[in-house]
């Protein structure tokens, strides 16, 4: 299984799930970007099952050479820093995102794999306009980042529809979990908190999201790989549970099992873009793979606190860097 931007988050948790529960043999393809942390693979490089690439999904050359002996393609990589996509523009959004996806797109059209997994984001739909958002809820992107997504989820359904190749997109809702770059809401509030410092949080916190917890998505990931392909090629998949909590009362819940006063939460306008909800229909996935989440919100927070308690290092190390600092985002 090749699993691409294998050192970012989700997918570093997505190898750490494989390595642990399942016989495959994988290869994490990383740039190392802002978001592909070596130190998130460090427990498992040395395993006899992992093998790392240092690369880039741009490199058509390198693609091609990577790809052969893969049955299964995972592809993680993506450029996810909301902020930065509004500062800055989406120029690198839609190069990494759109382009570094049709590159792979077509190498699998010249060397077949069984499963190829895009790794969309509910960011494609927007706000919410309807309770919960299924998988046929209109694409509406408020972000450059989520439109990125969209255009490569979009593609990919091209590619299954064109030339019959074996594509399943998966828009998973809001992850958090250990190794999450402090640039997402919780992993800030929670370091936020660690160092007595404000909980930024845009405008008046009301924006509510449905939060996974990412060892849960892992498992869907799992659960569509080994689905009968006929029963989820082409399809899009909601990994999601089917509650949203607000930003406010996330740094609520932080700061009482922190055991820090309330009155450090501080609000900053609103961020551009803002998406003011998303909750995600689990009945689609559930149906076709048998998955459903089993992590409560208050058991994932509480194990994520853990472990960034746990790992102060990891996380002033990635502070340290130009790019570590962030505003609070609710993505």
């Amino acid at each position: 299984m090749l699993v691409t931007g294998g050192a970012g988050f989700i997918a570093a948790n997505f190898i750490h799930h494989l390595l642990r529960s399942t016989p495959y043999e994988v290869v994490s393809l990383d740039a190392l970007t802002y978001a592909g942390n070596p130190a998130n693979l460090k427990d498992v490089m040395a395993h006899e099952r992992l093998s790392f690439v240092h690369g880039d999904i741009r490199n058509v050359d390198l693609v091609a050479e990577v790809i052969q002996d893969c049955d299964v393609i995972v592809n993680a990589a993506a450029e996810s820093h909301v902020e930065k996509s509004i500062e800055e523009g989406g120029s690198e959004f839609v190069t990494t995102n759109v382009e570094g996806t049709q590159i792979l797109l077509d190498a699998i059209r010249r060397k077949p794999v069984e499963r190829f997994i895009l790794i969309s984001s509910s960011e494609v739909y927007g706000t919410a306009e309807s309770d919960p958002m299924d998988e046929a809820h209109p694409l509406n992107p408020r972000s450059p980042y989520a439109a990125t997504k969209a255009g490569a989820d979009r593609l990919a359904y091209s590619y299954y529809v064109t030339y019959d190749l074996p594509i399943t997109i998966v828009r998973p809702f809001n992850n958090y979990g250990p190794r999450q770059h402090p640039e997402k809401v919780i992993p800030r509030f929670i370091t936020q908190a660690l160092q007595d410092l404000p909980l930024t949080i845009h405008g008046d916190g009301h924006a509510s999201r449905d939060w996974l917890y990412v060892d849960d998505d892992a498992e869907a990931i799992e659960a569509i790989i080994a689905a009968p392909l006929e029963r989820v090629a082409g399809e899009v998949l909601n990994v999601a549970t089917g509650v949203d909590i607000s930003v406010n009362e996330i740094a609520e819940r932080v700061l009482d099992a922190l055991g820090k006063p309330q009155d450090l939460r501080a609000h900053v306008p609103e961020r551009l873009g803002q998406v003011d909800r998303h909750i995600g229909s689990t009945e689609k996935t559930e149906r076709l793979t048998g998955w459903r989440a089993r992590t409560s919100f208050d058991e994932g927070l509480a194990r994520t606190i853990e472990w960034y308690r746990d790992n102060e290092a990891w996380w002033r190390e990635v502070l340290a860097r130009p790019s570590g600092v962030a505003g609070a985002s609710s993505s």
